[in-house]
């Protein structure tokens, strides 16, 4: 009888994908405590910050995030200083930026009636200083391939979140208010801890250089045009059903994409370490290795996909009746579920297409890629559920997104390497095997 070997576990790719799932769990604790105390008004507020602190980060995220791994990692000393201090000197400008905007807006506080608005004008440009070191020292800890210190620094922060909460909640005190103080606070306390352990490397602000900065600055644009776009990819479905449907079909449709979540842990975690394993080959200028790793990560998850959208086409109502306390048996949620996760097939090969023509220095190609994907999904989406009248008309439109978005990329990154959508199928096929021998001890 095979005996796994719990040793194989600790590489770089279960500590991330442990990282993210950690992370994934603490966001459902910590929504939990939300929806248990608050009214719905209150959870609306906190929901509305947090969507507007989602929207800066993509920016902030996007212009810096691919860019520190793509410049950083497996660099000489030098080069990686000065790629280092020169992301230091950006985040700051831009967090400078965002302060200032957030200053303008202070004095017409008095005006805005809406509370959700007051609210984010109040919290929104302290959050976003309060996580400004934690954004360059997780990405140097990616680039540096570092999961197990990311691992670490993401449960003192949601952990010291959590715990902040509980307190506050046995001592009566949990408002709308501790909540956003308490959540500032766990912030500066996780940076705070990461620049006392030189885990940023913030010294080496003092090498920066107007050329990198200009070169990073020239590169990030388009990851942050990404990455914006991205965001606006993933909220393009809540606008369009709420104004066409209503807000019931939006919770119906709120069930398979809470479910999908779960995917996106693996997925999160292959780019994460696929992303700085290609930009290290990329930088040392060994464009078939690059090749090889995304034909591996995408392969992989992709083979690892298929299964469970099988399972998901049989049992989707158990998880769906799970998540929503039996509310929605007996609607759409569970057939959207199973129409979903077979979109989800298509995830990786899609996701590490755009990677790649990042780390090929390639951004302004993804960021057309998807450009397109959104000028379909709104279009798609839109006319599906004017045809259907229902809220199938969502992910069909997402399905034809999907495939325009996995064209444009995959034929756009055959111009620069040697690859095919059977290449990676192979390839992922072999390193699941190897990675099944490993497991099971027999390699």
């Amino acid at each position: 009888m095979p005996v796994i070997n719990l040793s194989k576990f600790k590489n770089k790719h279960f500590l991330s994908l442990m990282g993210n799932g950690v992370i994934s769990l603490f966001g459902l604790l910590q929504f939990g405590l939300l929806y248990k105390v608050f009214s719905k008004e209150d959870v609306g507020v906190w929901l509305f910050f947090m969507t507007t602190q989602g929207v800066l980060d993509s920016i902030r995220n996007g212009f810096l995030g691919t860019a520190t791994v793509k410049f950083y990692a497996g660099a000489e000393a030098k080069r990686a200083a000065d790629v280092l201090g020169s992301i230091w000197y950006l985040a700051i400008a831009i967090t400078g930026l965002m302060l200032v905007a957030n200053a303008v807006a202070l004095p017409l506080l008095p005006y805005i009636t809406n509370t959700s608005v007051v609210v984010s004008v109040q919290w929104i440009g302290l959050t976003m200083l309060s996580s400004l070191p934690f954004l360059v020292i997780f990405g140097r800890l990616q680039a540096d391939e570092k999961y197990g210190t990311i691992l670490w620094m993401r449960m003192i922060n949601s952990g010291s979140t959590i715990l902040a909460f509980l307190v506050l909640i046995f001592l009566g005190k949990f408002t709308l208010q501790t909540a956003l103080l308490w959540n500032f606070i766990t912030n500066c306390m996780t940076s705070l801890i990461g620049i006392a352990a030189n885990l940023g490397g913030l010294k080496t602000i003092a090498h920066r250089s107007r050329a990198t900065i200009t070169e990073i600055y020239h590169f990030g644009k388009y990851s942050m045009a990404t990455s914006l776009t991205s965001n606006l990819l993933g909220a393009s479905n809540t606008y369009i059903v709420t104004f066409m449907l209503g807000p019931g079909a939006l919770a119906i449709l709120s069930v398979p994409t809470k479910l999908m979540e779960l995917v996106e842990i693996p997925l999160r975690s292959f780019v994460g370490t696929g992303m700085s394993s290609m930009a290290t080959a990329f930088n040392q200028k060994n464009m078939s290795h690059v090749t090889y790793i995304m034909n591996k990560y995408a392969g992989m998850l992709t083979w690892v996909f298929i299964p469970l959208a099988i399972g998901v086409f049989f049992l989707a109502d158990i998880p769906v009746n799970i998540l929503s306390s039996g509310k929605y048996k007996g609607t759409e949620a569970a057939n959207l579920y199973r129409i979903v996760m077979a979109i989800a097939i298509l995830y990786p090969i899609d996701r590490f297409n755009g990677i790649a023509l990042d780390i090929i220095h390639q951004p302004r190609l993804n960021f057309i890629k998807v450009q397109i994907m959104l000028l379909v999904k709104v279009v798609t989406t839109f006319v599906c559920i004017a045809m259907l009248h229902n809220v199938y008309g969502a992910p069909l439109g997402g399905m034809l997104t999907m495939v325009a978005g996995l064209g444009f990329g995959y034929f756009s990154l055959k111009k620069f390497m040697d690859f095919s959508i059977v290449d990676i199928l192979k390839t992922g096929y072999t390193e699941l095997g190897l990675l099944g021998k490993k497991v099971l001890g027999r390699a």
